[in-house]
């Protein structure tokens, strides 16, 4: 027995963030320039967001209190450091496809998207996507067009800084290459002629702090960005007294100055089967209003096993790979025609350097609402492409309406539906 397989970036709590030598970092929310308050103070800001709105900076342990009460501070949260977290399926060996398997036709997300009808009218040229996440391989032969000027890194006690925006791990390549793959050698992503950017907030060893995460979302929007893809969350559905969630008025500041500029954002819901809807529960950064929050559905078009739910949260759903139940992912149930696990998850671009699970150098076969956000990210790329004019809110209501599945914008599991691609191209078209 071998885990094949996951369910995507979760991301667990290591504890409180900190930049060496006992000195502790915070988010602290502000009107006007809240950076300059700090000026004089034994505080040194790293990052200044959302026009000035907001700040990460960094100081003594224990002097939260102290900032709480300086004047034009009107938010402050101990920043948290989160590691990425990979729960896996057991199963036994799977076979591998052939060496002469075309790529393009394991894409079981991409015939439910249509993508390929889409192409008829767009492939995504003059967009621009971010992916704030590990990095990008850089020499990917699918991801030839990363921009890797525009491509930055924002992390705190950074272990790789020669890395720079290339990845540290294997998470930010995968859903690079869903969003925007070039189809060059191997596989297409949803906008192929789309510029990708990489924005690692990952050291290779380690976690992200929050306030690396807003800074690239804030970067994103500097850049002038259509779309800004995080795959990442807080794992589990916090309560709405939590400690954690002193945070979350910032993350919103932050993100709604990112849409106010243009960029949308796009997010995934979370991989712990929770129920959003019941008792004011939310994940962090997803659950802000400035997001386009992303459930995960199967090649049979159910909500996979691990996707969170809830009407409050969810916008739409999308490819996310595995079914509604881990048996039949492993195919122990199911209908003759299912797809057979591994090949249930999304493939995508995988970093050249790392193994292959199913022995596709370059490819991988993963899961998760990981895997969902930048298929929604890659379809604002073609929207974007054919009218640059929308502003955020509206590319989301194109998105919306060209959904299917769904019950209009309700739905606990769909949101407003299932994306499709073909479907959202011709209302714009």
């Amino acid at each position: 027995m071998r885990g094949i397989g996951a369910t995507g970036a979760t991301l667990t709590f290591s504890g409180l963030a900190s930049a060496g030598d006992e000195a502790a970092q915070y988010v602290v929310g502000g009107s006007g320039d809240v950076g300059t308050v700090f000026e004089g103070m034994e505080f040194s800001v790293r990052h200044v967001l959302a026009d000035g709105n907001v700040a990460v900076v960094t100081g003594p342990a224990g002097a939260g209190d102290t900032l709480a009460d300086t004047s034009g501070v009107t938010a402050v949260s101990r920043d948290v450091e989160v590691e990425l977290e990979l729960p896996e399926v057991d199963a036994e060996d799977a076979s591998t496809p052939g060496d002469d398997a075309a790529l393009r036709d394991l894409q079981w997300d991409n015939d439910l998207l249509e993508t390929g009808t889409a192409h008829e009218t767009t492939t995504g040229e003059g967009a621009r996507i971010a992916i704030i996440d590990t990095g990008i391989d850089l020499d990917h032969p699918d991801l030839g067009n990363v921009n890797e000027d525009l491509g930055a890194a924002f992390v705190a006690n950074d272990d790789v800084p020669e890395v720079g925006p290339g990845d540290s791990g294997y998470h930010g390549t995968h859903c690079a290459g869903i969003a925007a793959a070039t189809g060059e050698e191997g596989v297409v992503g949803v906008a192929p002629d789309a510029e990708l950017v990489p924005v690692r907030v990952f050291p290779a060893d380690g976690g992200a702090t929050f306030g690396d995460i807003l800074k690239g979302i804030d970067y994103a929007a500097e850049i002038g960005a259509d779309v800004a893809n995080f795959s990442l969350g807080i794992p589990g559905v916090q309560e709405p007294g939590v400690e954690i969630n002193q945070l979350r008025s910032n993350v919103q500041k932050v993100f709604q100055s990112a849409v106010r500029r243009g960029t949308v954002i796009t997010g995934s819901a979370g991989n712990d089967s929770g129920n959003l809807q019941q008792g004011g529960g939310l994940t962090l950064p997803n659950s802000v209003p400035a997001v386009i929050t992303v459930s995960a559905t199967s090649p049979a078009d159910t909500l996979s096993f691990y996707s969170n739910y809830g009407t409050s949260d969810i916008d739409v759903a999308a490819p996310g790979g595995w079914y509604e139940t881990i048996p039949r992912t492993l195919g122990e149930t199911g209908d003759p025609g299912d797809v057979p696990f591994p090949f249930n998850g999304v493939l995508s671009t995988w970093p050249t350097d790392l193994t292959s699970s199913v022995g596709l150098t370059g490819y991988d076969y993963i899961s998760g609402t990981s895997m969902a956000a930048p298929q929604v990210a890659g379809l604002v790329g073609l929207v974007r492409s054919l009218d640059p004019s929308l502003n955020a809110n509206q590319v989301e209501s194109v998105i919306k309406k060209g959904t299917e599945g769904g019950n209009g914008q309700s739905d606990p599991e769909f949101g407003a539906g299932r994306v499709n691609a073909a479907n959202t191209v011709d209302l714009l078209d």
